[in-house]
């Protein structure tokens, strides 16, 4: 049932201006790869571990290997096919030993041509495939043991997030908050790792405000909800972030370690790492074919546009992100059940009518995408330090998104922008969520905002700013509406950021077996 009574012709519109200011965009992520990419496709063929012997540092055997072809024979042709002739060439049994071998000099990689590139392509398409049945015996996997313990009992799913810098401290956190009540464990990445351009290999300890992304940590915080899910009696889902410069290898290490939700916007990286665009949206497809395949759902960023731009004035913003996140989304496979596309409550509470306009931005998201998992996100930017304050806020948020029906909230902190929360504040986070849900019940169903009221008026006059946006954007070109500063006041030129000297131009006669049996959906 709508409360807002959108104008479907208006609705398709929009969505049909999204796909048009997207397309151009979609074309050049299909005509391009980066090293990330290429990384990630060998990370499916199976190759771990890094050279820990570098005097700069330990170097991940795929970004060694990677790199060699790329000075020997380019990248234009992807890595697969001069991979897995030198593997064939060098009778080597591994990739490992073929990395081992690489770092010590002793391969040149070339493009083969006739029946040793058709040799290596059947080779590499057999190693890959067989990453990806274990990402889909992860799935399946998920899908047993949340028939086992079954899945929260509500909506919305309480999302909490960890960020101790130590995998061990944050499973400790992590296991309390689901005894607690949370049903999402979110695991937060230590400060910079977005602009790293590998992934660190191993268990870590030593983050700054988060702990890293590596498979180890990804397979130790499932392994330890998934004893939560068993004592508690719901499935705990987990989540990371497939963003930044590794964003493609991140998606592929979620998939095989059975993560189940991964943040992954199409602009985040652009607007606040200053990454390169083109590299971002070349990633971000890859990254998303990977999680249609692993069953993931994806949370997109919306909600940052909010922290730099103002809520009301760039509300439309927000929407028309979400209508690009979409069309992304679906273009690379993803369907609306995995489709975590995020907003967030973060008007100042001294506006007058706050939190009917929240409501208006709230319903609006979930009329216009009824059947998607929305992310909706606490307030931070006006957070004072005040404790007493941000409890309340926190708990009109809360109170918003029973009114409006949202699937995933984001459990919110009184002491944000003070301090990194004690396991106590969470505690108490947690508390303020139970108690709006358990007072509040089925409220939603006796939420009917008056037809001529502000809330509607308001759903109305954002979502016709969100189509004059498309518009324009449409006209000028998506990137052009990046680099002018369109989404949170951040401009991006296509041409800039960090990152862009990763992405390369497909050849005639590109290779990668992964996007095949991505795009086939293929198990051999």
């Amino acid at each position: 049932m709508t409360l807002l009574d959108l104008d479907p012709r208006v609705v398709a519109t929009a969505r049909d201006l999204a796909a048009r200011a997207a397309a151009p965009v979609v074309g050049i992520a299909r005509a391009h790869t980066t090293v990330a990419v290429e990384r990630a496709t060998l990370r499916l063929a199976g190759i771990t571990g890094a050279d820990t012997t570098h005097r700069a540092g330990d170097v991940p055997w795929v970004n060694r290997v990677v790199d060699t072809v790329r000075e020997h024979c380019g990248l234009e042709h992807g890595v697969a096919l001069p991979v897995f002739h030198a593997l064939r060439a060098h009778d080597l049994g591994s990739l490992t030993e073929l990395a081992e071998a690489t770092a010590a000099g002793q391969i040149t990689y070339r493009v083969p041509e006739g029946r040793d590139a058709t040799r290596a392509a059947k080779a590499a398409r057999t190693a890959i495939a067989r990453g990806l049945r274990t990402v889909d015996r992860n799935r399946a996997q998920r899908d047993k043991l949340v028939a086992k313990y079954g899945d929260p009992p509500r909506r919305p799913w309480i999302y909490l997030i960890v960020a101790t810098g130590d995998i061990d401290e944050d499973v400790v956190q992590a296991a309390n908050a689901a005894r607690a009540g949370a049903d999402i464990i979110a695991v937060i990445r230590s400060t910079g790792q977005s602009l790293l351009d590998y992934v660190p290999e191993g268990a870590t300890h030593h983050g700054f405000a988060g702990t890293y992304a590596t498979q180890e940590n990804f397979r130790i915080m499932r392994a330890a909800m998934d004893e939560v899910s068993k004592e508690v009696g719901r499935y705990i889902r987990v989540t990371n972030y497939a963003s930044g410069l590794c964003m493609p290898e991140i998606a592929v290490l979620a998939g095989l370690q059975r993560l189940d939700m991964m943040l992954n916007d199409s602009m985040y990286g652009i607007l606040f790492r200053d990454i390169n665009p083109i590299r971002t949206f070349v990633d971000q497809r890859f990254s998303r074919q990977v999680h249609a395949r692993a069953g993931i759902i994806i949370n997109t960023g919306e909600d940052n546009y909010l922290t730099t731009d103002d809520a009301v004035d760039a509300a439309h913003t927000v929407t028309v992100s979400q209508l690009l996140n979409e069309h992304f989304a679906h273009e690379a496979g993803l369907p609306d059940e995995l489709l975590g596309l995020g907003h967030a409550f973060e008007i100042n509470p001294k506006v007058p009518d706050s939190f009917r306009l929240e409501l208006a931005h709230a319903l609006l998201a979930r009329e216009l995408f009824p059947d998607a998992p929305l992310k909706w996100m606490p307030p931070t930017k006006h957070m004072t330090g005040n404790v007493f304050d941000g409890y309340l806020l926190d708990g009109f948020f809360n109170l918003a998104g029973v009114l409006t029906g949202q699937s995933i909230l984001l459990v919110g902190m009184m002491t944000e922008a003070v301090v990194t929360p004690f396991l106590s504040d969470r505690d108490l986070a947690l508390a303020n969520v139970r108690y709006v849900l358990d007072a509040a019940g089925s409220l939603r169903e006796d939420f009917r905002p008056a037809p001529d009221g502000l809330i509607v008026k308001r759903a109305h006059q954002v979502l016709g700013e969100a189509v004059d946006l498309l518009g324009r954007i449409v006209d000028e070109g998506l990137l052009e509406a990046i680099a002018k500063g369109t989404f949170g006041l951040m401009k991006r030129p296509a041409d800039a950021g960090k990152g862009a000297d990763g992405v390369i131009a497909k050849a005639d006669g590109y290779t990668n077996p992964a996007t095949d049996l991505l795009d086939e959906g293929a198990t051999a």
